[in-house]
């Protein structure tokens, strides 16, 4: 074939491309660190860069949140099935005929008619009320 030109950026050598690669890696690893040190804008974390693009695209349960976490200081509690349907039996989904400020009172006075020894109220309520919400207002929240 003449007339064909390779780039000018083919190496022949594959394992010296491997090594410059690595080289520019840990150089580029090194200034990252010394940049997170400075305070750069752009911080690079190692175990991100450990990672495959595979578990990239794997979903995990790590970087889901479930709600507010409560403090309950080391008292675990539980609630009760029918707790739980009271409070879904008037659930708010955001839409524009519903009324928040309403829902909330509501939901406050059925949450008013019982307490759990050794847990707050502020605990309880923080736990209960997800189950009030529905729809857009759940994926908000």
């Amino acid at each position: 074939m003449t007339g064909f030109n390779l780039l000018t950026n083919f190496i022949e050598n594959t394992e010296s491309l491997i090594r410059k690669s690595k080289r520019r890696r840990t150089e580029e690893a090194s200034t990252s660190q010394s940049n997170q040190s400075r305070g750069s804008s752009t911080p690079v974390s190692g175990a991100m860069a450990d990672k495959t693009l595979c578990e990239f695209s794997a979903p995990s349960t790590a970087n889901i949140r479930t709600g507010p976490t409560v403090n309950t200081r080391d008292a675990s509690f539980e609630l009760k099935p029918a707790l739980i349907n009271m409070v879904q039996a008037s659930p708010f989904c955001g839409k524009t005929h519903e009324d928040a400020s309403a829902h909330l009172q509501h939901f406050l006075e059925i949450c008013s008619t019982f307490t759990i020894k050794g847990v707050t109220q502020d605990a309880v309520l923080l736990r209960l009320f997800p189950f009030s919400l529905l729809g857009k207002a759940k994926q908000w929240f």
